[in-house]
Order: structure tokens, then C-alpha cells, then sequence
């Protein structure tokens, strides 16, 4: 007898589907009757709420701002020539007059969408024409079939519109197919859907029971009906969300047990006595949060974020100290290998006075790279196994099978979400439970340490050194360039250095881009040619890097044109100016890294966004509005926004939380590698509220039944080991 579940079925039982279209269906990854029934809209027509063409011609005179949505069909397609480019206008009719539709742009691809006699839904803004007709420019539209435009005028539905992928509209299967075998599979089927949450939620929340979602979903009765199943949906998915991050929290406190290191020790009191300054409140506070942690039985898991500059390193440099003096060895991870680089240096220099005041007794440092001589690798492995290497540096080279540690109890990952949850966690495996302080200068906006976060304790450094000045940061059309290279020339006598960043290494005929290698070229024959010029790039191999690094360091260079490899970790305190090329085509976190590479000296630092010239007039229009803008002006003004928010704010977590609403958390913070399911209706940036509720119930129940044992529970873990079983891998249920 077969155990499979009704909705594990192929789609080809369904009625008007069969074997052929079954195979059809499957190419866009509908397999199954559950997928059919899970294969929502991406938006409803309300056709309760249409209007006429004479209404909407009324609307217009009223003041009437908003869309409006109105059916007609088409009466002629008449394609011009007008200002140099082509013209479309679709001349349509419904029973109450004539209106017509305008494309300015993507003409000849929209005059392939109408024809003739063809009935269509319009939605738009819109506005009276110069000839006093109705008119509306660039619409939204949905071709009715020839069922639908009969019926339309004469119902109150709500009627929903598919994505259909190519491969469906080939084999001719289009809107009205599609919700015709939806409604058969809800016909048949929607009895068979089970509950993914327990009664007492649905209860306690007042949500909407997962079948009657299903079928508002597709058939809403009211926009209101909507609302509630997506809420229902969006609970959901948040809730097991923070059922993985209460599980990962819970299986890491309390499974591991620390290595009780002594956070207060000598060698830790006199190393702060050599720092030529002292720290900054926020630094303390931290170091206080990570000394609790230590002091703790089950192993510190912590998140120490901060803005560029803000003293992370100097901090985690401490707690790593800590471990040294309890006999154990630290390593700090870093994503690129100039990184590693430049981290091995800086704390070389910041324990030289300790070395020089302890001479019997110093604290060694390792560095692991994968380009290394053979030799020098050997050397630095043999430091590593022995314990003679006491704060290993370097890159994902760390957790290869060859890199024997004798007593790990540190692990330091900066820029920490660049690393997946399996590349920690192998590091982590090279000691017994090591102390886990991961370090991010991309700040991470509240919803995100509540959620993606939320199995780490969090420390903030929200505080800069006091002799730090702030950046000025401008925004200049190309135009200005001329001034822009004056400027550098003026600065440089000086003694100041300057970054000129450019987004590619060489010239590319696909994408109009500035090139670094061509500008350099460019650059140190004409505006720099009696300053000293280098170039720097990805391309280049480590040791390449950080020897181009280390001139500029010591100022053989004036100007250093580079690509966004010194996004992150260069510090030169004498660069005091940086400008950024195509500035509209980087992201914001991007554009904030490279605006830390300046500002690090006790001089007034520059940053120059460098954007087309009616990109950055556009730009300057959106001076004191980001915060009022639609999520719709967001999507359609992106570029213009991140260079706007650029100039108006310093502040990292001001940025990461509009970076979170431009980009989406997916996008920013990897979570796509952290263990986590993807959301397809929640949103970080909006849901602050659901979410915080969501977690608090969430973290609840891991609290009270760890194990998901009781009864009113087994829906819960269930449908974790069902749905979420490659999540699991980081959240394991006890």
C-alpha cells in the first residue's frame, strides 16, 4: 500500500494536465500537485475597482494623484517617429470612450504586445494629453482572454496574474490555463494540505489556518482576505527562522563547554600600558561584554561590530592576549590574503613594545597564506603545531587539513560574512570548543542581529577615537574631474596621498565602466604627471600587492590608482583623499568600505563620489527625502539614492539599514551561506515589529522544550526536519 502523500503527486493527474504538459511543467520546477497549489500570484486585479475611461477622465480633474486600473480593447497600434526616437501609442477603447497609451521607450518591444480586437487590463497614473485626451504613459498591463474580457465587467473578483516562465507560454499555456488547473488542484485537493503550525499559535496570533491560505492566496474575496494570509505567511516564515537560530544557540551553549580563559591577566594589563592611547568607552564596554563571555563555562559566541577605524582589531587583539596568557593559541581568519597581510603587520607593531619589555618571554605571531614559498609555509606550520606560534594570521589557508594547532582556544574571523557557516565551523574543529568572536565593519542593521544574528551575542564599538576628524564626502558630476585632479595635485604638495578608485581592471566593450589599468596609463602622462603614480588590483598576486601597499605606506607614491581590492583593511594615515569613479555602479556597504580607507591621520580627509553628470544632479535632488521615499521610489531611484546617502550620512548603521532596504539582507550579509532559508514574503527591512514577536516566542519554546518533545510541539519539529533539513546541519535539534 502506498504511503505517498496526495499532494506528492505528479501534476499530470490532474485534470487537463496529463503526461505532456506534466513534462512541461517540470521545467520550471512544477513537479508535483503541492507544487501547483504553492505556486502563488505574484500580484491580483481587483476588478471591483475599476473604473471607466470617463471616470478616470474625472479623476485626472479632481486632483487624483494614484493608479487607477481600466480595461479596454485595442483599436489601432500606431508606431512614430518623434525627438529622434520611436514613439508608440496604443489607441484603446472601453464603453465608455477611447483613451490611449504611451511609450516613449521600448517601442518596437512593445508594439509586438497588441493587437487589434485584443482586450487588455491597464494600470497607471493618469494624465490628459496635449489633445485633451486621457492618456497613460509607460503602463502596467495584462492581456484578459477572450472568456475573461466578456465576463469582466460584469463581476466583482479579484483576479490573479501568474509568472509564466518561457517555457510555459511556447507550449501555449497561458493565464487562463494556469487558473483553470489551480482551481482544479484546490477542487481536489486543498483538504490534503496539512498545518504547518501548531493550534496554540495559530490561536495566540489570530492566524489564518495554512488551507484557507492557500485559497486566499489565489482567490482573495477581498484585498483584506489578502492581507491576512500573506501575514500568515510572513509568520511563518520568520517563526522557523528563529526556531534554526534558537536551536543553533541552544545546541552551542549548551552542548560545548569553554575553555574558562582568564580574561584579567598580566600580560593583558601590560600590553594596554603600552598603547600610546587610551581606549575609547565603547572599546572598554566591549572588552567587558567579551571578559564575561570568557569567564563563562559554555564557549563564548559573540559579534563584535563596528564602524571602519572604530578599534575592533586593537579589541579582539586584547581578548586574543587573554587566551596567549591561559595557554592557549588565537588565530584571526581574514577573507583575502593583503588582509591577512596587513593584519600580521599592524599586530606585529602593536606587540613590539610588549615584545621589547619582555625579551625572555614574546609573544610570536604566525602567518598562513596560500601563496607562500614552501619553505616559509613549513616554517609557519612547525611554529603552529609546536605552540612556539602563539596569534596565527591568515586566510581560509587556516583550516586545511594540514594546519595542526597544539592547544586552539581562539578563533577571530574578521569581515565575518564573507565566510560561510561551514568554513567557520571547520576552523572552529581545529580546537575543543574554541572562544568564537567573529568581527564585521559592515554594520549590521537591529532586524539582522535579532534574526540571521541572533544565536550571537552582540558587542558594538559605536564610538571613533577622539582625534579623528570627519570625512567631508561630495558628489561631482564627471565634469568636474579637472578640478577633482587639481585638488589631488594641491593636496600632494602637501605631503597628503590620494586613492583614485576605478570599478574594472581593463577596458570592456560590454560594460561602459572606467578602467584602472587605462586611467593609470592615462593619468601619470597628463593631470599626474609630476607625481609619483602607482596601480593596484585584484589581479595582482599578494606578494605583488603588498609591495605596492608598502610604497605607498612609505609615501613613495602620490597617488595610488587601484580597484576595490583596498576595499577592505588598508590603513594608510597619510591618504586623505579618495575618489571614487562610477560611484553610481557601486554598492552602498562597498562605497562606505572605501570611504574608511581615508580619515585614519589627524588631517581633514576627503571623499569624492565621481558619478555621470545628470546621475549626480539627480542625486542632489534626493537631498533630505531618502527617509520619506516609497519603497517603490527606492527600487526606481537605487543609484541615486546610495550616492545621496553617501553625502548625508557617516554614520555605518544609518547606511546598512538603507543598504538592507535597497538590496534586501540576502544580498548584503551572504545569508544565503549562513544555514538559513531564503524568504520569499517576509522582509527584514519592514517586518521589524512580526519579527521581534516572532523571535520572543520562538526562543520561548526552545526554552521550555529543547528537544520539541511535547506534544503541542511535534507540528513544530516535524516540519523542521521536513522542510528545513538542510538547515538543520548548523541547528541541530538536540
Amino acid at each position: 500500500m502506498s504511503t505517498e502523500h496526495p499532494l506528492d503527486q505528479s501534476i499530470q493527474f490532474l485534470k487537463s494536465v496529463g503526461p505532456k504538459r506534466a513534462e512541461i511543467f517540470s521545467k520550471v520546477g512544477i513537479r508535483t500537485i503541492r507544487d501547483v497549489l504553492f505556486y502563488f500570484p505574484y500580484r491580483h486585479l481587483d476588478r471591483s475597482t475599476l473604473l471607466t475611461s470617463h471616470q478616470a477622465y474625472e479623476h485626472v480633474f479632481s486632483g487624483f494623484e494614484g493608479e487607477i486600473t481600466i480595461v479596454g480593447k485595442v483599436e489601432t497600434v500606431d508606431k512614430r517617429f518623434a525627438r529622434g526616437r520611436d514613439v508608440l501609442v496604443v489607441h484603446m477603447k472601453d464603453r465608455a470612450g477611447f483613451f490611449e497609451c504611451v511609450w516613449f521607450q521600448g517601442a518596437r518591444f512593445f508594439e509586438r504586445k497588441f493587437q487589434e480586437g485584443d482586450y487588455y487590463a491597464i494600470s497607471a497614473k493618469p494624465s490628459i494629453s496635449t489633445r485633451g485626451e486621457l492618456q497613460f504613459l509607460h503602463p502596467d498591463f495584462d492581456k484578459l482572454s477572450d472568456e475573461e474580457s466578456v465576463s469582466f465587467f460584469n463581476t466583482g473578483k479579484i483576479i490573479p496574474f501568474y509568472r509564466l516562465p518561457q517555457a510555459l507560454r511556447t507550449a501555449n499555456i497561458g493565464e487562463l490555463s494556469l487558473r483553470k488547473i489551480t482551481s482544479y488542484a484546490l477542487e481536489s485537493y486543498i483538504t490534503a494540505v496539512d498545518e504547518t503550525l501548531p493550534d496554540y499559535l495559530i490561536n495566540k496570533y489570530h492566524l489564518m489556518p495554512l488551507q484557507k491560505v492557500v485559497e486566499v492566496m489565489h482567490y482573495p474575496e477581498s484585498p483584506q482576505e489578502l492581507q491576512e494570509a500573506k501575514h500568515r505567511l510572513k509568520f511563518e516564515e520568520l517563526f522557523y527562522l528563529e526556531m534554526l537560530v534558537a536551536l543553533r544557540k541552544n545546541n552551542y551553549k549548551l552542548k560545548l563547554k569553554g575553555n574558562r580563559i582568564k580574561p584579567h591577566t598580566s600580560l593583558v594589563k601590560d600590553f594596554i600600558s603600552t598603547l600610546p592611547y587610551e581606549l575609547t568607552g565603547a572599546q572598554k564596554r566591549s572588552l567587558r561584554e567579551i571578559y564575561n563571555d570568557l569567564e563563562k563555562q559554555e564557549p563564548m559566541n559573540r559579534l563584535l561590530q563596528g564602524d571602519v577605524g572604530s578599534g575592533k582589531t586593537i579589541t579582539a587583539l586584547i581578548a586574543m592576549l587573554a587566551a596567549v596568557d591561559s595557554g592557549f593559541q588565537a588565530v584571526l581568519m581574514a577573507p583575502t590574503e593583503i588582509l591577512a597581510d596587513q593584519h600580521s603587520r599592524a599586530i606585529s607593531k602593536l606587540l613590539a613594545p610588549l615584545n621589547a619589555a619582555r625579551p625572555d618571554k614574546p609573544v610570536r605571531t604566525a602567518l598562513l597564506l596560500g601563496g607562500q614559498t614552501k619553505r616559509r609555509r613549513k616554517a609557519e606550520l612547525t611554529g603552529i603545531e609546536s605552540q612556539t606560534a602563539e596569534i596565527i594570521l591568515g586566510t581560509h589557508a587556516l583550516f586545511e587539513e594540514g594546519v595542526i594547532f597544539k592547544n586552539l582556544g581562539m578563533v577571530v574571523i574578521d569581515e565575518q560574512h564573507r565566510f560561510g557557516v561551514a568554513q567557520r565551523a571547520r576552523l572552529q574543529q581545529k580546537g575543543t570548543a574554541p572562544e568564537c568572536l567573529l568581527m564585521s565593519a559592515t554594520p549590521i542593521p537591529r532586524t539582522l542581529t535579532m534574526s540571521v544574528y541572533g544565536d550571537l551575542d552582540v558587542s558594538v564599538i559605536d564610538e571613533m577615537p577622539k582625534n579623528r576628524i570627519p570625512i567631508r564626502t561630495s558628489l561631482r558630476g564627471e565634469e568636474a574631474l579637472p578640478k577633482i585632479y587639481a585638488f589631488i595635485h594641491e593636496k600632494a604638495k602637501e605631503g597628503n596621498q590620494a586613492f583614485v578608485v576605478y570599478p574594472l581592471v581593463e577596458e570592456s566593450e560590454k560594460v561602459e565602466l572606467k578602467a584602472a589599468q587605462q586611467y593609470y596609463e592615462d593619468l601619470k602622462v597628463t593631470y599626474f604627471k609630476d607625481l609619483r603614480v602607482g596601480l593596484l588590483h585584484g589581479r595582482m598576486k599578494w606578494t605583488e600587492k603588498e609591495d605596492i601597499m608598502m610604497q605607498f605606506a612609505n609615501k613613495e607614491f602620490d597617488v595610488l590608482v587601484a580597484t576595490t581590492v583596498i576595499e577592505v583593511g588598508i590603513d594608510i594615515p597619510a591618504a586623505n583623499i579618495m575618489v571614487i569613479n562610477d560611484a553610481h555602479h557601486f554598492g552602498l556597504s562597498q562605497l562606505h568600505q572605501l570611504r574608511g580607507r581615508v580619515g585614519r591621520g589627524t588631517e581633514q580627509a576627503y571623499c569624492i563620489l565621481v558619478a555621470p553628470n545628470e546621475t549626480a544632479a539627480a542625486s542632489a535632488r534626493l537631498q533630505g527625502k531618502i527617509e520619506y521615499l516609497s519603497p517603490e521610489m527606492m527600487e526606481k531611484y537605487k543609484a541615486s539614492i546610495r550616492l545621496q546617502s553617501m553625502v548625508q550620512y557617516l554614520n555605518g548603521f544609518k547606511i546598512a539599514e538603507i543598504d538592507m532596504k535597497l538590496r534586501g539582507p540576502g544580498d548584503i550579509f551572504g545569508t544565503k551561506q549562513s544555514g538559513f532559508p531564503e524568504f520569499k514574503y517576509a522582509n527584514l527591512a519592514e517586518d521589524v515589529e512580526l519579527l521581534a514577536t516572532v523571535k520572543q516566542e520562538a526562543f520561548g519554546i526552545i526554552e521550555q522544550d529543547a528537544k520539541l518533545q511535547q506534544p503541542n510541539n511535534s507540528i513544530i519539529r516535524n516540519n523542521l526536519i521536513k522542510h528545513y533539513s538542510d538547515n538543520l546541519k548548523y541547528a541541530k535539534i538536540a
